[in-house]
């Protein structure tokens, strides 16, 4: 497996653990991710033991993207974009501020572009940055061509790294042609954290800022092409999977020359920022959505 299917593969088998998806239901996830029944069975087994003792931190406000969600009562509509992509037409949602200081590229969680994911985008323009969600599934048809949103995350598990790279590369492309001459930030949650890293290793010098949300980094990663951006960390205190790759991530910030915070939420888990999902935290929210706001205003403008 790549590294981004494991990850996909252990999030799943973390999700059984913490009691929320059904042993069947996660074999019958593994297996459409290419997992072999007995490996699938090894993984669930590991997972389990791994999280002995460690309490699943629940949603500290009811789920559903409405209001409480930190930045919602300035967001913005979303509009449904497509462009010319290195292998044909990519899609995407495009929130326009109406007085941009920089542009955000967007990277979804394993679950592809949907709604939780446009209205990050939608804050992010109420908050001054016009915003660009890619949606790394255009090639298959799009996120909403899945009806079974377990087959759009294995479909994303099944893809080359390099694929997602390229089209990333194509989002800063578009976001560009819409904001000449602007300043450039990304920002990604859970598989898209880790892409955030991973834009960061392949050396990007468009970009003024980074900010992955509880993404795990590259092994051994190499900044030095993106060392002009400024990293911004999110990490849920309760995240033992991903936190075991952020000191990785501080001694290639660090060895590149970075600016750089890595921020620990305390009390949080995985996932701690989508209001839609049954780990959400609003108090970590709130912290992070201020902190980002303040990180992008001196990197973006």
């Amino acid at each position: 497996m790549t590294p981004l299917q494991r990850y996909i593969a252990e999030e799943i088998a973390t999700d059984h653990a913490d009691g929320l998806l059904s042993r069947r239901e996660a074999l019958r996830r593994l297996a459409l991710l290419g997992v072999s029944a007995s490996a699938a069975t090894s993984l669930i087994a590991a997972c389990a033991k791994d999280d002995a003792g460690t309490p699943a931190a629940t949603s500290s406000s009811p789920a559903g993207t409405g209001t409480s969600a930190p930045g919602m009562d300035h967001a913005v509509l979303t509009a449904p974009v497509t462009w010319a992509g290195p292998r044909g037409e990519l899609q995407g949602a495009w929130a326009g501020a109406a007085d941009p200081r920089g542009g955000v590229l967007v990277i979804h969680e394993n679950k592809g572009l949907n709604d939780w994911v446009r209205s990050v985008a939608a804050r992010l323009a109420g908050a001054g940055y016009s915003a660009l969600a890619v949606d790394l599934l255009s090639e298959e048809g799009g996120t909403a061509t899945f009806t079974d949103p377990a087959q759009a995350t294995a479909a994303l598990g099944r893809t080359p790294p390099d694929r997602f790279v390229a089209d990333l590369r194509s989002g800063l492309d578009e976001l560009a042609r819409r904001l000449p001459g602007g300043k450039y930030a990304v920002t990604g949650f859970c598989f898209g954290g880790g892409l955030t890293w991973q834009l960061l290793a392949a050396g990007e010098p468009r970009l003024a800022a980074a900010v992955p949300f509880y993404g795990p980094a590259p092994d051994d990663p190499d900044f030095a092409g993106s060392r002009q951006a400024a990293v911004l960390a999110f990490y849920g205190e309760l995240d033992a999977r991903v936190n075991a790759t952020k000191a990785a991530a501080q001694r290639a910030l660090e060895r590149a020359g970075m600016v750089h915070e890595l921020v620990v939420e305390p009390g949080a888990d995985h996932a701690f920022f989508n209001d839609t999902g049954p780990r959400y935290n609003a108090a970590a929210a709130a912290d992070a959505w201020r902190r980002l706001q303040d990180w992008l205003g001196p990197h973006l403008g």
